[in-house]
């Protein structure tokens, strides 16, 4: 069986959300396992990396990625409590993490040769802040990029981002990554009290070669490049929430380079497209290749 060209390491996770004061529900989710199945429903082989509970919490998120098609010798089952995001409050946004599965990961236990087969890494969230995790992964990002692997990262800023974090594992990232995702949330986190133009200048100080996805929600897309910048509008379309939109936006705009799209402008727009289609079903919906294709097809006849 062949090994994956894509391979997402973090966290898989089960949010806990509260709807209305007593009624919780649980979804499956996780930025980075997010963007691995988007990738593979793209039509990109895509394994996600990670450790997740020997339960039935742990149970939904093995089922859901063999669903999507995930190369599923890269997950771990571990013998401890799920990683949980509790969400009592969407509007404003709050939430806790608990459990500690995904701090479990053992790279040893990956495929034999599977960074030889791999075309691109990519990494982000709170499992770069979750110790011993973080370091694990750091690893295994410079011995990718050692290996001429293509790095993305998108930090996904989330508030248990500390001091070390801020300091070690954020700049050794960013500066790995030849592609960056920052929403503008994340901007704003990372670099209180600077402008956009001031951010994306202490970024380009740690990196000046990457290039830069900025995601503005309703607003649309930029890419920065070393050379030139890109705008792209967002696509509109029925909104039943924005869970997820990001990182389909991630995994749209990795996927389209493996898929032979090349042109910056169409790259934006197929990203923009999986941002859409995510926003219009609830949850952390991923499209897939089919889908995107349509929608864009659709939107350009109805120009």
């Amino acid at each position: 069986m062949t090994l994956p060209r894509m391979v997402v390491f973090g966290e898989a996770l089960t949010d806990i959300v509260q709807h209305k004061p007593g009624e919780w529900q649980g979804y499956p989710g996780g930025a980075p396992w997010n963007v691995a199945r988007t990738l593979s429903r793209l039509g990109v082989k895509t394994a996600f990396a990670g450790s997740v509970s020997n339960d039935s919490l742990g149970d939904e998120i093995v089922a859901q990625s063999m669903a999507s098609g995930l190369d599923m010798r890269f997950i771990q089952r571990v013998n401890a409590d799920p990683l949980v995001a509790i969400v009592p409050s969407s509007h404003p946004p709050r939430y806790f993490f608990a459990g500690e599965a995904d701090l479990l990961f053992t790279p040893d236990l990956l495929p034999a040769q599977w960074l030889d087969h791999a075309d691109s890494c990519h990494f982000s969230c709170i499992s770069l802040t979750r110790q011993p995790l973080d370091d694990k992964l750091l690893s295994i990002a410079q011995a990718a990029k050692k290996c001429g692997k293509t790095i993305s990262f998108d930090p996904n800023w989330r508030n248990v981002m500390d001091t070390h974090y801020r300091n070690y594992t954020y700049p050794s990232m960013l500066a790995l990554a030849d592609t960056v995702k920052f929403s503008d949330e994340d901007l704003r986190n990372i670099y209180p009290g600077l402008s956009e133009s001031e951010a994306l200048y202490e970024i380009r100080q740690l990196n000046p070669k990457a290039e830069i996805l900025l995601t503005r929600g309703e607003r649309g897309l930029s890419l920065y490049t070393s050379e030139t910048a890109y705008e792209q509008a967002a696509i509109p379309i029925c909104v039943s929430d924005t869970v997820g939109a990001g990182d389909a936006s991630m995994a749209g705009w990795l996927a389209s380079r493996l898929l032979g799209i090349h042109e910056a402008s169409q790259r934006l727009e197929f990203s923009a497209a999986c941002a859409s289609l995510s926003c219009s079903d609830p949850g952390a919906y991923s499209p897939d290749h089919k889908e995107v294709l349509s929608f864009l097809n659709k939107t350009k006849a109805g120009q």
